[in-house]
């Protein structure tokens, strides 16, 4: 695939995947599309060599393999979440003439940028259906429908010196002034949308806020991609459409895990069992499985810090990422990357082979490093691990900014790795 059409199929994705459920729907489907089978955890699998498949957790994350005699497996992993503003079990608030709606960050929200956006609202619902069945759905309102609004600096002189941001009180969607606004009518309404109409009560919803701006080239020459969500939507891309690229006796694994922004630990977060009871069911022979785990490895593939020109002393001067330049290694002498001299090797042999450029990062050592789902999977599986990431300004940002040529050189490194 030409890097045009790998981008524009890019920013498609993004648009379409404003929550963890939406962005684990769009890859079934893309999956169903490329010939994968569905499978269910609830069902016995009957796996046959030669062919595809693909299973989801939570509706939030998604594993794809081919199945193959061989099992030195490629595998990427990526997740599906990113920081946002969630909505609270009662989120509804009405004063000083508007109603407004209750917030929960989520993760590492960068809180700023969200104010004085064009807000939407999407997610999962449950309700109990006219049958008294519990049922799950998804919502997006697409429209914008909220809006954060900024103090103005007559009333706060001091704002550009410096503004701390309570969670609690500064960061509440304004939804209408109607003070008849009934919270239950309005998810209806939504459901309605959706032809859903035989609902009996309305039980549970996890939804959350997002920018209704759409994903986009910026630059003189579109050098970057602008968009919500890079974080870790882009990897998840990249390692959809690599697998969907492979023949069925290529051995490839993806996997897109919910939760990462806070922690990993959950049924559906790498954390979790789902990865290890999808290989487990792949090779149920316990010999099998540990030599399909040994001559394996995982790509934990996420974004990572681009130097920014306006603030370069955040980095190492010897390891500062430039967009457009490559896909980055990451390196951390206490594990919070999962890379070796062996997985690290692997990864450049391949890139040099393909003439695709690397980079390498190091984090300061006078500041904390963040991790990924790499050190977490390589610690539960035993697999051999490499943890690199795709260059990115604005990081945990309502808007991220990222470089056009990155994403697919990845994506041919990654398909390097099953040649």
């Amino acid at each position: 695939m030409n890097k045009q059409d790998f981008n524009e199929g890019l920013l498609g994705f993004l648009d379409a995947s404003p929550t963890p459920f939406h962005a684990t729907l769009n890859m079934s489907m893309m999956l169903s599309n490329a010939g994968f089978i569905k499978l269910s955890e609830i069902d016995k699998w009957e796996l046959a060599q030669g062919k595809k498949y693909y299973v989801t957790r939570n509706d939030s994350s998604i594993i794809a393999f081919t199945y193959t005699q061989a099992k030195n497996y490629t595998m990427v992993g990526a997740h599906t979440d990113s920081p946002n503003l969630k909505l609270k079990p009662n989120p509804v608030i009405k004063e000083h003439g508007v109603v407004k709606f209750g917030v929960e960050p989520y993760g590492g929200v960068l809180l700023n940028p969200w104010f004085d956006r064009d807000l939407s609202l999407a997610g999962r619902v449950s309700y109990l259906d006219s049958n008294n069945t519990i049922q799950d759905t998804l919502i997006n309102v697409q429209k914008p429908i909220a809006v954060i609004a900024s103090l103005a600096i007559h009333l706060e002189r001091e704002v550009n010196e410096g503004k701390k941001i309570n969670a609690q009180t500064d960061i509440l969607p304004i939804l209408t002034t109607n003070e008849d606004f009934d919270f239950d009518d309005f998810i209806k309404w939504q459901l309605s949308k959706n032809e859903i109409l035989n609902v009996k009560e309305l039980y549970a919803n996890e939804l959350s806020f997002y920018d209704t701006q759409k994903a986009s080239y910026v630059g003189l020459h579109d050098d970057f991609i602008a968009s919500a969500r890079l974080d870790n939507l882009l990897s998840c891309y990249v390692g959809l459409l690599s697998i969907c690229s492979v023949q069925e006796d290529t051995p490839m694994l993806f996997i897109a895990s919910d939760h990462e922004e806070v922690g990993s630990e959950s049924t559906s977060g790498a954390g979790g069992s789902f990865l290890e009871n999808t290989l487990r069911r792949m090779y149920p022979d316990y010999d099998a499985y540990m030599q399909m785990i040994r001559t394996s490895i995982l790509i934990s593939a996420d974004n990572a810090h681009a130097i920014h020109p306006n603030y370069p002393s955040k980095h190492d001067v010897k390891h500062s990422p430039y967009i457009n330049k490559g896909v980055v290694i990451k390196v951390n002498a206490n594990q919070r990357y999962a890379s070796n001299t062996t997985t690290i090797s692997r990864f450049m042999n391949v890139a040099n082979t393909l003439k695709e450029p690397y980079q390498k990062f190091v984090t300061r050592s006078d500041m904390g490093c963040g991790s990924t789902i790499g050190p977490i999977t390589a610690s539960r599986l035993g697999i051999d691990t490499l943890d690199i990431g795709l260059p990115t300004l604005g990081m945990h940002s309502i808007r991220e900014l990222c470089g056009s040529d990155d994403a697919h050189s990845l994506y041919k490194i990654i398909l390097g790795f099953t040649n």
